[in-house]
């Protein structure tokens, strides 16, 4: 999959279960958790790196895309 410069921030993420937990995680002194999302099997998220979002974690088994690969959770 060939990813054009501008999407360089960007990851998808595909639930393969229900109930996928995406968590957004701040940049700065202190990691903290600022954004949650639940995702229901093949629902499917496009998120971003921003100047708030440094770390995204994902709980469950998903499909997960960006510029630098693919992989699958289990």
């Amino acid at each position: 999959m060939e990813i054009s410069t501008g999407m360089a921030n960007m990851v998808m993420i595909k639930a393969l279960e229900d109930n996928v937990k995406i968590i957004g995680m701040t940049r700065g002194a202190q990691t903290k958790l600022h954004h949650t999302e639940n995702l229901q099997k093949n629902e499917v998220m496009i998120a971003s790196f921003t100047e708030n979002t440094s770390a995204i974690k994902i709980v469950g088994k998903a499909q997960i895309i960006t510029e630098i690969g693919e992989v699958t959770t289990e």
